[in-house]
């Protein structure tokens, strides 16, 4: 595993259950395009795994 993920944020959590706008949030991710650097951990990997319709996930 990687120690770092670039998580990027490509679909709109507008009309989404709120338990998945509530993750999008968490992983801080506000709007469209914007990417995050987070930690590669087992937490992190839950909340990408319940989003990941939204999101795209790259490995650094």
């Amino acid at each position: 595993m990687a120690n770092t993920l670039k998580i990027t944020l490509v679909k709109s959590p507008i009309g989404i259950l709120p338990k998945h706008k509530k993750t999008v949030e968490a992983l801080g991710l506000r709007k469209i395009r914007q990417v995050v650097e987070q930690q590669d951990n087992a937490q992190i990997r839950g909340m990408i795994d319940q989003v990941k319709y939204l999101v795209e996930v790259e490995e650094i």
